[in-house]
């Protein structure tokens, strides 16, 4: 049987592995996972990632550094999933509402790719809200 939701799987292995204080966690490999983990680590969140072919199964998966902070805190506090394939959220440009009154930031799937909530409303272009990460 498949899996329902894997950017929800996804975003689940970095708050349990970053909570669990883990350098590094692998996920399967999509371009979606792919391109999410790569705001992620413009923003700060996280360090780095890279691609490798899967030690089991077949297919590729992304192995995702974490970071942490100088007393070995993770530097995510939260991350949850906000649009899901039961509920898809869309919001407009002008409607997207700041997390943590602007410390945190919103994900979007747009049409001009994925993007961190500041930069969709400067292209003033909405989407479907993937996640918020604080």
């Amino acid at each position: 049987m498949g899996m329902t939701d894997p950017i929800a799987d996804m975003l689940t292995r970095i708050r349990n592995a970053s909570r669990a204080r883990h350098q590094k966690v692998a996920v399967p490999w999509s371009r979606l996972k792919e391109n999410i983990v790569k705001v992620l680590i413009d923003e700060g969140y996280l360090k780095d990632q890279k691609k490798v072919k899967a030690t089991l199964g077949f297919g590729d998966e992304l192995i995702i550094q974490l970071k942490f902070d100088r007393e070995n805190r993770p530097i995510i506090g939260g991350i949850k999933r906000v649009s899901t394939p039961g509920r898809r959220v869309y919001v407009g440009a002008d409607a997207i509402a700041p997390i943590r009154k602007g410390l945190g930031i919103n994900i979007l799937s747009t049409p001009k790719g994925i993007l961190v909530d500041r930069t969709a409303q400067k292209v003033n272009v909405g989407g479907e809200l993937i996640c918020s990460v604080w």
